[in-house]
């Protein structure tokens, strides 16, 4: 048997990837490490619903610390990473409470079905109707797309 647990991905900046995960998105912290040996952060999250049992599917944000000189290291996307994708109960409201937080919609929900941003870092994050696609509506249906996701 295969138990999903969590999908990893690295983080050049934890607040403003919280903001985007948490205020923007609706996730939540189900619990940190700070490893000092490591100079690592690991943050993991869980959408509204999913946060007890040991068996939730997880996002598990890695913050990887500067070195002694203040450097980070630079990420170019992941090899045959895609994207994460999340069911939303209604997706034009979704999209509006993303965008009240100054996330970029890359691919409006012109079908009223699917969307697309991107984290800070990035990541492609694909949104989808849970249920049946809602009625194509404005401002949506008139949004271009901007750039790639």
């Amino acid at each position: 048997m295969l138990t999903y647990l969590h999908t990893m991905i690295r983080i050049t900046d934890i607040d403003a990837s919280l903001k985007f995960f948490c205020d923007a998105l609706g996730m939540k912290v189900v619990r940190r490490t700070d490893h000092e040996a490591g100079r690592f952060s690991l943050i993991f999250l869980a959408a509204p619903g999913n946060e007890d049992g040991p068996f939730q599917p997880q996002v598990e944000l890695t913050y990887n610390w500067p070195d002694a000189d203040g450097k980070t290291e630079a990420y170019t996307g992941g090899r045959n990473f895609g994207h994460l994708a999340f069911a939303v109960p209604d997706i034009y409201a979704a999209c509006q409470r993303l965008i009240d937080h100054g996330v970029t919609i890359q691919r409006p929900p012109r079908d009223g079905r699917m969307a697309f941003v991107r984290s800070p870092d990035l990541i492609s994050v694909e949104l989808l109707q849970d249920g049946p696609a809602l009625a194509p509506a404005e401002p949506w249906t008139s949004m271009p797309n901007i750039g790639s996701w």
